[in-house]
């Protein structure tokens, strides 16, 4: 399979302007209308609005099954350091996650797919707002997605530094692990630094209770059940000699099964309310379930290995990986079809800096490998 030079010149310009100019989840209001703009442009059905701001392009050829392919398009709340020619012009937002490349990449797919119509069926080009923390996935589907549009499968990617350029990395089961989040209040009696003893202090036992949240991990579920429990934010305190009334946590936990999520959401509430009352302070407990496990359907995961091997040949795809424990609001749309998530390389020469780096650029190289696949993937799900 060909690809013009003049489609990458146009995908590499396009990721550069989405770069330039990042938006926030649900604020991608610019990115939004540039990509129904783009996409009516190739001809395409355009669909304005699913979840906010997420578009869906529709391409039809002929009778046969349909097919979704995912991109998102939000930025993070982040200052760039990098000093590449078309750098953020937004001050505290960039594109550090590469959402600005998997736009490009789809929008170049659906122009390559309405100038060489080598398939039969139905495409549908979903473009999704809020990745990052708001599960703009989940109000796509709650916004009719997929009574919408009907999708026999539907699948996504996401570029991935510390993998070559190009390589393809797909699993069975298991990409990403579910995001939830805790807030823990821990009550107890303030006083003078001076006479700690004539109240009861909540740093104390916050101090106590981090350490405890730790030993869940090994100590009450097996090392070998994958999970991680992160207190990310502490609060206390607003003078130097006073111990204050209440301190407040706030953290993470990723896990890759549901019964171990199930558990480990269980034993934090015990330790909650337990661990404090040795220190005469009341701890509470606010657990919210985030985003579920990205589990790949292995049918679908088996098709995207195919599509790559005959596209890139097997040395340059791999499968049965260990999974990240980063997460991935794709999940959600795994959840409710068929469908499969994969990890694309992007280190050249120089290795690219980490996801949610302040110095990170998406590398415009895995562009054409990008559209490579997805074409693959619909001529050998849509056979013509």
């Amino acid at each position: 399979m060909t690809l013009h030079q003049a489609l990458l010149d146009d995908a590499r310009r396009w990721r550069r302007d989405f770069h330039a100019h990042p938006e926030l989840g649900f604020a991608e209001h610019r990115t939004a209308a540039r990509v129904a703009e783009l996409l009516e442009g190739f001809g395409l059905e355009v669909h304005r609005g699913l979840g906010g701001t997420g578009v869906v392009g529709v391409l039809r050829h002929g009778e046969g099954p349909s097919l979704g392919l995912r991109a998102d398009m939000d930025a993070l709340p982040m200052q760039e350091v990098g000093d590449v020619p078309h750098r953020s012009t937004a001050a505290g937002r960039m594109h550090a996650c590469g959402h600005d490349g998997h736009t490009a990449i789809l929008l170049a797919t659906a122009r390559h797919l309405s100038e060489n119509r080598d398939f039969r069926g139905t495409l549908y080009f979903v473009f999704q707002p809020a990745e990052e923390n708001l599960g703009g996935a989940q109000k796509m589907i709650e916004d009719g997605l997929f009574e919408r549009f009907p999708m026999d499968a539907l699948y996504g990617l996401h570029n991935w530094p510390g993998l070559p350029a190009g390589q393809v990395v797909v699993n069975p089961g298991a990409m990403m692990a579910s995001l939830d989040t805790f807030a823990i209040t821990l009550t107890g009696k303030g006083c003078h630094a001076a006479m700690p003893e004539r109240g009861r202090d909540p740093i104390v036992a916050a101090a106590d209770l981090i350490l405890q949240l730790q030993t869940i991990v090994a100590r009450r579920i097996s090392p070998l059940a994958a999970a991680v429990v992160s207190v990310t934010m502490m609060e206390a305190g607003e003078a130097i000699n006073v111990i204050p009334e209440v301190a407040r946590l706030r953290g993470t936990v990723r896990c890759l099964d549901g019964a171990v999520r199930a558990e480990v959401e269980r034993l934090i509430g015990e330790i909650v309310a337990q661990a404090p009352l040795a220190q005469g302070v009341r701890g509470e407990l606010e657990f919210t379930r985030g985003y579920p496990v990205t589990q790949n359907h292995p049918e679908q995961a088996a098709r995207v290995r195919q599509a790559a091997v005959t596209a890139f040949g097997a040395e340059r795809v791999s499968d049965g990986v260990p999974p990240s424990m980063a997460s991935e609001d794709f999940a959600f749309m795994l959840a409710a079809r068929p469908g499969a998530y994969l990890w694309l390389g992007v280190d050249g020469a120089q290795p690219s800096a980490p996801l949610h780096n302040p110095a990170y650029d998406f590398n415009d190289a895995i562009i054409e490998p990008a559209v490579r696949l997805w074409a693959e993937l619909v001529r050998q799900e849509l056979p013509a």
